[in-house]
C-alpha cells in the first residue's frame, strides 16, 4: 500500500493542478495523492496525521510555515510545486510562501528547459522568497535582464550557481555591489565574463571563499589568453579557499600570483591549463594545505557530448506542461514548465565537477 501511494503521488495529474490563492480552498478538494515520503517520515492524507515509529503526532497542516519550508525541502522540485499544494490549503500557503524558497536549485531542470521557461521560473519563484533567498542554482540564463533581477533581490544570497549562462561583462560589473554576500560563486562555462566583472567581484564580494570558473576545451579555442582575469581573482580574492580554473588559457605566472596571493586556498583545480608548469615538491613543501589538481589530467571529452547538451530539445524525458500553476501569477500565463527525471549515470559524464 505504501509503495503504490508514492507511485500515486509522484504520478499525478500535473495538468489539473488546482489554483492556490487567498480564496481558493483545497479542503474540498480530494487529491491522488495518498503518501509522501519526506526523509524517514511519512505523511498520509486519508488519516492527516504524521506517523513515524508507530507514534502519532499532531496534524501536519498546523504546523508554522517555516517548519513546513524546512520539511519540504526534502521533496523534489517536482513535487513542492505540483504535489505539495494540493493535499491541504496550509500546505498550499506555505508553498507559495518565501519559506520554501530560500533555496531554489533549478539546475536539473534548466539544463533542457526552454530559456523563457527558466526566466518565468526564476521571476516567480525569486519573487515568493520575499528577500530571504539564500542559494540560487540554476542553469542557462540568457540575457542581462534577467542576472539584473537576480541582483536585486539578492540581499541574503550565499550561494550562486549560474553555469553556461550568457549575461554580459558589463552588466556583472555593475551589479555585484548587489551581491555583497556571496561567498560561494559559480561561473563555469559563462563566455562572457572578463576581468572587470572579476575585478568588481572581488572588490565588492569580500566573503567570497569559492569560485568555480572553468571552461569546455571547445569554449576557448579563439582565446589568445586568460591571465588578465587571472590577476583580478589575485589581487581582489584573498579570502579564496577553493577555486576551480579548468581548462582556461593561463601561464605559470599567473597561477603562482594566484597561489601566492591566496593564502587561505585550499584546493585549486588546473585541470586543462597545459601551458601552466609547477614544481609538486616545492608547493607541496610551501604550501602543504593547498591540493592541486592537474593540469595534466586526462578528461575524457568528445564533441558529441558537447553538442548533445547544448541546446534545449522536445526529448523523450518532457513531461506534460504544468500550465496551472501559474495560476497564482497572472503575468506568468502560459508558461510551459518541463521536468527531467536525469539523463542515466553518465549524466555528468565530460564536465569538470562543481561541489
Amino acid at each position: 500500500m505504501m509503495q503504490r501511494g508514492v507511485r500515486e503521488a509522484r504520478g499525478v495529474d500535473v495538468d489539473a493542478i488546482v489554483e492556490i490563492d487567498g480564496s481558493a480552498s483545497c479542503t474540498s478538494f480530494t487529491p491522488p495523492v495518498q503518501l509522501l515520503k519526506i526523509g524517514k517520515s511519512q505523511v498520509n492524507r486519508s488519516r492527516n496525521k504524521f506517523k513515524m515509529e508507530g507514534t502519532d503526532f499532531r496534524s501536519w497542516d498546523e504546523l508554522l510555515p517555516d517548519a513546513l519550508g524546512l520539511i519540504f525541502g526534502n521533496l523534489s522540485f517536482q513535487e513542492i510545486l505540483t504535489v505539495v499544494p494540493r493535499v491541504c490549503k496550509s500546505w498550499g500557503k506555505a508553498v507559495m510562501g518565501p519559506y520554501c524558497w530560500q533555496e531554489i536549485d533549478l539546475e536539473d531542470w534548466s539544463y533542457r528547459s526552454n530559456p523563457d521557461n527558466i526566466d518565468r521560473m526564476l521571476r516567480m519563484l525569486i519573487t515568493r522568497s520575499s528577500g530571504s533567498l539564500r542559494k540560487l542554482c540554476v542553469s542557462g540564463l540568457q540575457n542581462d535582464p534577467i542576472f539584473l533581477f537576480i541582483a536585486e533581490h539578492a540581499r541574503s544570497l550565499k550561494t550562486l550557481q549560474l553555469p553556461r549562462s550568457n549575461m554580459s561583462d558589463s552588466i556583472v560589473e555593475q551589479m555585484a555591489v548587489r551581491l555583497s554576500s556571496i561567498t560561494f560563486l559559480d561561473l563555469s562555462y559563462c563566455t562572457k565574463i572578463g576581468p572587470r566583472a572579476f575585478e568588481a567581484i572581488g572588490k565588492h564580494c569580500k566573503l567570497l571563499a569559492g569560485l568555480c570558473w572553468n571552461m569546455h576545451p571547445l569554449d576557448i579555442g579563439d582565446e589568445i589568453s586568460q591571465d588578465d582575469e587571472a590577476h583580478a581573482i589575485a589581487t581582489t580574492m584573498p579570502k579564496l579557499k577553493h577555486l576551480e580554473m579548468a581548462y582556461l588559457c593561463l601561464d605559470t605566472a599567473s597561477v603562482v600570483e594566484i597561489i601566492l596571493s591566496c593564502p587561505e586556498l585550499e584546493y585549486l583545480d588546473l585541470r586543462g591549463c597545459w601551458a601552466v608548469k609547477l614544481d609538486d615538491k616545492y608547493f607541496k613543501a610551501k604550501f602543504s594545505k593547498l591540493r592541486i589538481l592537474g593540469p595534466q589530467v586526462m578528461d575524457h571529452y568528445e564533441r558529441n557530448d558537447w553538442e548533445d547538451c547544448s541546446d534545449y530539445s522536445d526529448s523523450l524525458y518532457d513531461y506534460e506542461s504544468l500550465d496551472g500553476m501559474w495560476d497564482d501569477e497572472d503575468r506568468l500565463g502560459g508558461l510551459e514548465l518541463r521536468f527531467y527525471e536525469g539523463f542515466g549515470e553518465d549524466s555528468g559524464y565530460g564536465w569538470p565537477p562543481s561541489p
